[in-house]
């Protein structure tokens, strides 16, 4: 039997896994009270808000795939805001910027994650909002013991707070310095905030959707929105080295609200895998399945070799793949009207595109052309020979999906994730992520901070993912759903930035084609490439690099590195959050699982 680090847990009344055993819990205490597996998302994503501040925030966003019991076709929870009107490629270039700083109410976009928590109550749950939100009130009111990971973030950015970000020093370094591991935390504005949301829901009647939409409007129009618009015009200094002001007003907040769209979807292994259309990174994995289903590899990928070299054809062959999909996401993806997407996933393409995989580890960003269009990359990135030299640790070494942060507050591959199934058959993942305590400075009346989302967009004209006014970043957020035979069967997701889809991609091909149970999947040695441009500031490649737990082995890394791959040996459990949770429709026995690395995710069920 393999070993693993924890039990897959199975049941048949509920499941829930999620990147805080607070937020775990908090859920699984709503399935117990009778709540579905919605109410119990959402109460775990606002408690999230509380007790991993540095990974996501009221002023983030987040993205979900759901699948009800009574009509298991899946829907997208679209939670992203886009950029305010202000936030033109023009007004960057004015400042003397060339890059969107990485941190800052400069780069702040609509916020999304409240409203998106709120339209999936209202149009999916069943639980008044005040039941919902107690839990985070309790913590944000009486405190919660502060994750190391938050403490330290804190005290990367505690010179940046005391000298730039008076508002945010206030709250986080009360005693003039960062507070102590696992010491008890308040934000007892932030409880406010969300008292105040049920009272003015409450206002508005008995009526459970009436208050969710009053909230709403607390929320987009109301003292949430003024407090945003007001503090958003104050310059503060930000990653470029600058003051700068925000671009947020109140028409912008009342302009958006989270909508529900249609998901991306694959067929694949007699499965249907479902992501967020191209505004964000999800298809990557889905053209990732298509690619090596074109190859002809085995789903089986760690023994897709001969018995001398382990499981490096494998590593090889999906490195390869995953690059030629995380290109076509630099020159394709985007908030388009004309996304080439349905061209990407088609097999011919996909046919197309796995030709180029060869022996050896390609250097090269190669961009396809669906449909015959030309690609276009960001200059930067146009000639390979201008690329970053590759060396040196790997971008996304030692990332288990905390984030990466320097003094200003500049941010990279931090979110959460939380997975719900619930006895009825409910299904939801969601990747809550953004509006970090470091991205911009804390607006004291409502004890949270925007996020810093615009930095995923290019200040350069004609690009799928140039800065325009109204467009959604595109992200690198990507919940997971899996359908069989048209019902919701598996849900799953990883923080991570880039790498979110590259380890979904390895749980999937572990999990659903070569049949290891979810815990057995999560703790598989992870790895992923960097040979592809950042999503975030300073936006960098290193072509041929190769980021891997080194429980791999050191004769498939000897192996990769013959083959060209540049390798970053990572730590023997360093890569990854994964959590997942599923459901077998034949027998109804719902499991879940968790990931070990950083020692806080978390799974419960029964």
């Amino acid at each position: 039997m393999t070993f693993t680090t924890r039990p897959t847990l199975r049941g048949t009344f509920g499941m829930v896994a999620s990147t805080h055993w607070l937020a775990s819990q908090s859920a699984m205490g709503v399935l117990e009270r009778g709540g579905n597996a919605f109410d119990a998302a959402a109460c775990a994503g606002f408690v999230l808000h509380v007790v991993e501040p540095h990974l996501n925030g009221p002023g983030g966003e987040v993205p979900a795939v759901v699948a009800t019991a009574g009509d298991p076709t899946p829907k997208v929870l679209n939670g992203q805001g886009p950029a305010p009107a202000g936030a033109t490629i023009g007004h960057f270039r004015d400042l003397g910027l060339d890059l969107v700083p990485g941190s800052g109410p400069l780069a702040a976009t609509i916020p999304g994650a409240v409203d998106a928590w709120l339209l999936l109550l209202r149009d999916h749950g069943t639980w008044p909002l005040r039941d919902v939100l107690e839990p985070a009130i309790g913590y944000a009111r009486a405190g919660h013991p502060l994750v190391s990971g938050a403490v330290t973030t804190v005290a990367t950015v505690e010179r940046m707070f005391a000298e730039h970000w008076p508002t945010s020093a206030a709250l986080w370094l009360r005693d003039g310095k960062p507070p102590a591991p696992n010491a008890m935390f308040a934000n007892p504005a932030y409880a406010d905030t969300l008292e105040r949301l049920a009272a003015e829901g409450e206002a508005a009647g008995t009526g459970r959707e009436a208050q969710l939409d009053a909230a709403r409007r607390a929320w987009r129009e109301g003292f949430v929105a003024e407090e945003i618009a007001a503090f958003s015009r104050q310059p503060h200094r930000d990653s470029s080295g600058e003051a700068h002001a925000g671009l947020l007003t109140g028409d912008d907040l009342a302009s958006w609200c989270a909508s529900w769209e249609e998901p991306a979807t694959l067929e694949w292994n007699g499965l249907t895998v479902a992501k967020t259309q191209a505004w964000g990174q999800g298809p990557v994995l889905l053209q990732s399945l298509a690619l090596l289903d074109a190859l002809g590899a085995p789903a089986d990928l760690d023994n897709a070799a001969g018995a001398d070299r382990g499981g490096e054809l494998g590593v090889h062959l999906t490195a390869e793949v995953l690059k030629l999909a995380l290109a076509d996401r630099e020159a394709w993806y985007g908030d388009l009207p004309d996304s080439p997407l349905p061209a990407l996933l088609a097999k011919e393409y996909a046919a197309e595109r796995a030709a180029l995989v060869g022996d050896r580890a390609s250097g090269d960003l190669r961009p396809g052309a669906p449909d015959g269009r030309t690609p276009r990359l960001p200059a930067r990135h146009a000639d390979p020979d201008g690329n970053a030299p590759a060396g040196g640790p790997g971008r996304g070494a030692g990332d288990t999906g905390e984030p990466t942060v320097d003094l200003t507050g500049r941010t990279r591959g931090d979110t959460c994730h939380v997975d719900v199934v619930d006895r009825w058959g409910n299904m939801i993942s969601a990747t809550p992520s953004g509006g970090w305590l470091q991205s911009s400075p804390t607006i004291p009346s409502l004890g949270f901070c925007l996020g810093s989302r615009a930095q995923m967009f290019w200040l350069e004209e004609g690009l799928s993912s140039s800065l325009v006014p109204g467009r959604r970043p595109r992200t690198t957020l990507s919940p997971t759903l899996v359908l069989a035979d048209e019902r919701p069967v598996l849900a799953c997701g990883s923080p991570g930035g880039d790498q979110q889809d590259q380890w979904q991609l390895l749980f999937l091909l572990r999990h659903l084609g070569a049949g290891q149970d979810l815990q057995q999947a999560i703790d598989a040695p992870a790895w992923h490439t960097t040979s592809f441009p950042g999503s975030f500031y300073p936006r960098t490649m290193e072509p041929r690099g190769l980021v891997v737990e080194d429980r791999l082995g050191e004769e498939v890394i000897g192996a990769l590195e013959r083959r060209g791959h540049v390798v970053s040996r990572s730590g023997p459990w360093s890569l990854g959050r994964l959590c997942a949770v599923a459901r077998d429709p034949r027998t109804g026995v719902l499991s879940a699982g968790a990931n070990p690395r950083g020692m806080q995710n978390y799974a419960v069920g029964r």
